[in-house]
């Protein structure tokens, strides 16, 4: 049976040639499926009938979705903070939740439904813990959205003096 997918998963020849012992041939799934045989952010991770390292790789894909929460929903820079290191900060911490998120992404884009659902119950419990006000003290601020943002207005004025 010879179709285009077929074609477009064969190795190169001089692969084909050294592995003529074995015509085991990965394929990516392109649908949802279940279970531990999966392939998580890094080849061979969490490995073959490893349920072991499967449950770490569910956790570890909860942790990175519930971090991410946090990193969005707290406000680390404070009022009296020079606005240079204001902005400084406010960057790296950026950086360091759309590379999470990506990961994030990637660690879906497995196409494990373990995993996916991993991913939405962390960032679902972050925002529960982080988000939506709950957790909260004061009743008025309570649904007031905390940020990463600076509460300094950002105004050419500012940055020119």
């Amino acid at each position: 049976m010879s179709n285009a997918m077929d074609m477009a998963m064969a190795p190169p020849p001089e692969t084909a040639a050294a592995n003529n012992h074995s015509r085991h041939y990965l394929m990516m799934h392109m649908t949802f499926f279940w279970g531990g045989n999966a392939e998580i952010l890094f080849s061979g991770w969490p490995g073959n009938n490893n349920i072991g390292m499967y449950i770490f790789a569910l956790f570890v894909v909860f942790l990175i979705a519930f971090f991410v929460e946090c990193l969005s929903h707290t406000n680390y820079i404070k009022e009296s903070t020079n606005h240079v290191a204001a902005g400084l900060i406010q960057t790296a911490l950026y950086g360091v939740r759309i590379g999470l998120a990506y990961l994030v992404m990637l660690a879906v884009m497995s196409f494990n439904g373990g995993i996916f659902l991993a991913a939405i119950a962390g960032h679902t419990l972050g925002f529960l813990v982080f988000g939506s006000g709950i957790f909260k003290k004061s009743p008025l601020t309570a649904y007031a959205k905390a940020s990463d943002l600076p509460s300094m207005p950002l105004t050419l004025q500012s940055f020119c003096e």
